[in-house]
Order: structure tokens, then C-alpha cells, then sequence
């Protein structure tokens, strides 16, 4: 799925489409740390999110996709 980054510089809105999540995360950090840009944000194509917002929806999406297998292992699994 691509992920649309978006940026201002200097009044002009910069774009880049990347193919990952990771990818998107990735250069919203550059533009923000490194580049300085302003009104930086991601879109999955269904919603626009600003960088922390994007950061939580992928912690909280990582964390479902590690804890569903261990709960498919049932009651003998512990976790610690």
C-alpha cells in the first residue's frame, strides 16, 4: 500500500510516495529533524496523520500483530 508524505518548505507543499509504512516514517522524520519543513504529514489513503499520530497507530498496529499469535497459542502460553 503506498503512503503519501507530505511537507512545507519555504511556502511551496513538497510529496513523496513511498511503498512502506516504514518507508513514510522514515523520510517524515528526515524532513522534520533534518530539513526543518513544517505541516508534515502522512497519508495511508484513507487518512492524513501527522507524525506522532502516524508513530501510535504503527506501535499500537505492531503490538496487535505480536500479541494475536500468542493468544492463538492458548492458556499454556505465559507471557513475561
Amino acid at each position: 500500500m503506498p503512503f503519501l508524505v507530505q511537507a512545507t518548505a519555504d511556502d511551496h507543499t513538497l510529496a513523496v510516495t513511498t511503498e512502506t509504512a516504514t518507508e513514510a516514517f522514515a523520510k517524515a522524520i528526515e524532513w522534520q529533524v533534518v530539513e526543518r519543513f513544517t505541516n508534515i504529514s502522512i497519508n495511508d489513503g484513507t487518512k492524513s496523520y501527522t507524525v506522532a499520530e502516524f508513530s501510535s497507530v504503527m506501535a499500537l498496529k505492531q503490538i496487535a500483530n505480536t500479541v494475536e499469535p500468542a493468544a492463538e497459542l492458548g492458556p499454556k502460553a505465559k507471557v513475561k
